[in-house]
């Protein structure tokens, strides 16, 4: 199984790549989740057109066969333990896992109906930079918790 992770957005400041690098490195390999950034839509005054042509581009990004799991406000929120037992069950189907975090419009309604899953990192609103280092963080604390390494305290 791998992870990869599949973003609409622009080039991320210097922290946020330091951030994801760290815990990317802290994961075991076959854990390092492979980044692909698609660029934001061009025309953002039409919303809807924005986030169809996005999620047009993620579609095509996706690998095939991998299960589709959604970031979205309306998703699942799991606890560190609940996301540790996601992903283990995401690591026995051996398929790969495509997360999916969306522009700052959000992700298409199609897009959304097709994940298999949709997983909320949080009730609030935050910045896409944040989001992705909460991902990557969230899921080191899931591995750790699943490799009994004593990071996570809970």
């Amino acid at each position: 199984m791998r992870i990869k992770i599949l973003s609409i957005s622009e080039r991320q400041p210097e922290w946020v790549q330091m951030a994801c690098a760290d815990y990317a490195r802290r994961l075991p390999k076959h854990l390092a989740p492979i980044w692909i950034d698609l660029p934001l839509a061009r025309h953002r005054e039409d919303r809807q057109r924005a986030k169809d042509d996005e999620a047009a581009r993620l579609v095509a990004a996706l690998p095939k066969s991998a299960q589709v799991v959604a970031l979205d406000e309306h998703g699942s929120a799991w606890t560190s333990l609940e996301l540790s037992a996601q992903l283990q069950r995401w690591q026995s189907s051996g398929k790969d896992i495509a997360l999916l975090i969306g522009g700052p419009d959000g992700l298409s309604a199609p897009l959304l109906a097709r994940a298999e899953q949709r997983w909320s990192l949080s009730r609030l609103t935050l910045p896409h930079a944040m989001v992705r280092v909460l991902l990557i963080e969230q899921l080191y604390r899931a591995s750790s918790i699943l490799a009994g390494h004593p990071y996570h305290r809970a």
